[in-house]
């Protein structure tokens, strides 16, 4: 009788173990396809209240500039896009803790962003210059002191040229067309231009001008940021240079109107 006890004991041991072992290829197969879901999910943050990169609809639906970029990465690299909207000044954050892969919410990749997180390529300039002749002694913003800048009506520069005033006392010429500024500068009735930076980089190689970026307003560009060494930046970044060559960026930019801005 103790022989067939024992003999009981035994086979019930080993109905245990293959139990066992089934629930514990159940578990890793879950898992690997639960960890095959996670990796197919990208995870983006932003702060929805910068239109018209990124805001909310009225049916709360993430529009804008940045969300239709984001969904166009997604779709070429096979993700499926999911976007947790936050404070712009806890982005940094999240991605420190991996609790976003990306995020795309107009920042500028600055240097001291840099320290903190990595950036892809820029994918949005909005930067102001000042154009100056060779031999001008204008090599900073502090120099426009009492002298006379030139601005093309309508404009952003325009605008920011008001805005400088505040905090520096110089003229504002105002002229219809951009090609007016280099002119008056040639002949020297303004001292120094403010134009759009890729425009007055333009100027500066065909007329051999001098200039320098406004601190106040130039920018590194806009780029989408990563945590430290991330899997996902170097397919991302190629991405991101694949749409600027072959005219994505560009079809975003203008639906949004970025190029009037």
């Amino acid at each position: 009788m103790q022989n067939k006890n024992w003999g009981i004991i035994f086979l019930v041991g080993i109905f245990m173990l293959v139990l066992a072992a089934c629930g514990t290829g159940a578990t890793e197969a879950g898992g690997e396809e639960s960890s095959s879901e996670e990796k197919q999910v990208l995870e983006m943050g932003t702060s929805a209240d910068f239109p018209p990169f990124e805001s909310i609809d009225e049916d709360g639906e993430f529009v804008g500039f940045d969300i239709d970029l984001a969904h166009k990465i997604a779709d070429e690299l096979g993700y499926e896009l999911e976007v947790s909207d936050m404070n712009f000044d806890g982005l940094i954050g999240a991605l420190q803790s991996n609790r976003v892969d990306m995020v795309l919410a107009g920042m500028s990749a600055t240097e001291e962003r840099q320290e903190n997180v990595d950036f892809s390529p820029a994918y949005h300039h909005s930067g102001e210059m000042f154009i100056t002749q060779q031999d001008s002694s204008i090599t900073s913003i502090e120099d426009i002191e009492g002298k006379t800048v030139g601005v093309q009506l309508g404009t952003i520069q325009e605008e920011g040229a008001q805005a400088l005033q505040e905090d520096y006392d110089f003229e504002i010429h105002a002229v219809d067309e951009a090609t007016n500024i280099i002119q008056d500068l040639l002949t020297n009735r303004i001292d120094v231009g403010y134009m759009d930076t890729t425009v007055a980089e333009g100027y500066i190689e065909e007329q051999d001008l001098a200039g320098f970026e406004d601190p106040s307003e130039a920018s590194p560009g806009m780029a989408i940021a990563f945590p430290k060494d991330s899997e996902l930046q170097e397919d991302i970044s190629a991405v991101i240079e694949q749409f600027l060559e072959d005219g994505t960026i560009a079809e975003l930019e203008e639906k949004w109107e970025l190029d009037e801005q």
